[in-house]
């Protein structure tokens, strides 16, 4: 790895860890569900590895981060927040800190609390769906508060954008506090890729990404404008 690519903005992703509905699968967006205890610890697991000094993700070269409103997201946030002893530097980074609706978890409307199979039954009970099943990446979400694929879309575009200029900048006047952390939703984090790949919503692209899983994004030979998934990351030991 060129010393270019070294010094390339990341952005790195962090799904909330495990939740009771995130376990056994019912659409959790606006709902506050808490974290599991063995979500907690899973979040624990993942911070003592990749967060801290010296680690994959460096508050060091932390500029911004990103988080849902959410008690899931904000409460994984803090347990990564944990692993920073020093006052001074905690206080740094929630200086950094953005909570906001923009990347909280895809509207699920009516679809709110349901699992899968009874989200299809009740889109066929309202003569929906006759021809193809549903695909939230493609028909969106029903109801009060529901998001269409657009919508999500549109906040998500509009996040990109803030994040790209930030690395723009830091590329441009050699900031080392240039990586961004956002935490926040299983679909609002898969649906981040996409955009970030450029790819329409609708577009087939299985991704997965676990509860307390961490994804990398970076750029291509250090290109703001060719956007990539990191796909594999060295993990250094503390310092």
């Amino acid at each position: 790895m060129s010393d270019k690519d070294a010094a390339t903005p990341r952005l790195f992703l962090i799904r909330h860890g495990e939740t009771e509905w995130s376990r056994n699968g019912r659409y959790t967006g606006i709902s506050d569900i808490p974290l599991l205890p063995e979500g907690e610890e899973k979040i624990r697991q993942t911070a003592s590895v990749v967060f801290g000094g010296g680690r994959l993700i460096d508050p060091s070269k932390l500029t911004s981060i990103i988080c849902s409103p959410r008690k899931r997201a904000r409460r994984t946030l803090e347990i990564l927040l944990e692993q920073i002893q020093d006052s001074a530097t905690r206080r740094t980074l929630e200086s950094k800190l953005n909570v906001t609706e923009e990347i909280a978890e895809w509207g699920y409307g009516d679809y709110e609390g349901l699992y899968t199979h009874q989200i299809q039954e009740l889109r066929r009970s309202r003569g929906l769906d006759t021809d193809r099943a549903w695909d939230i990446w493609r028909d969106g979400c029903e109801g009060d508060g529901g998001e269409s694929a657009a919508q999500v879309q549109e906040r998500l575009d509009a996040v990109i954008s803030q994040i790209t200029s930030v690395h723009k900048q830091a590329l441009e006047t050699g900031d080392p506090e240039r990586d961004v952390l956002v935490v926040a939703h299983g679909h609002i984090l898969r649906a981040f890729v996409k955009r970030w790949l450029q790819f329409e919503m609708g577009a087939r692209l299985e991704l997965m990404l676990e509860p307390g899983g961490v994804c990398g994004l970076s750029y291509a030979h250090g290109h703001i404008e060719q956007r990539a998934v990191l796909v594999g990351m060295s993990f250094p030991g503390s310092t």
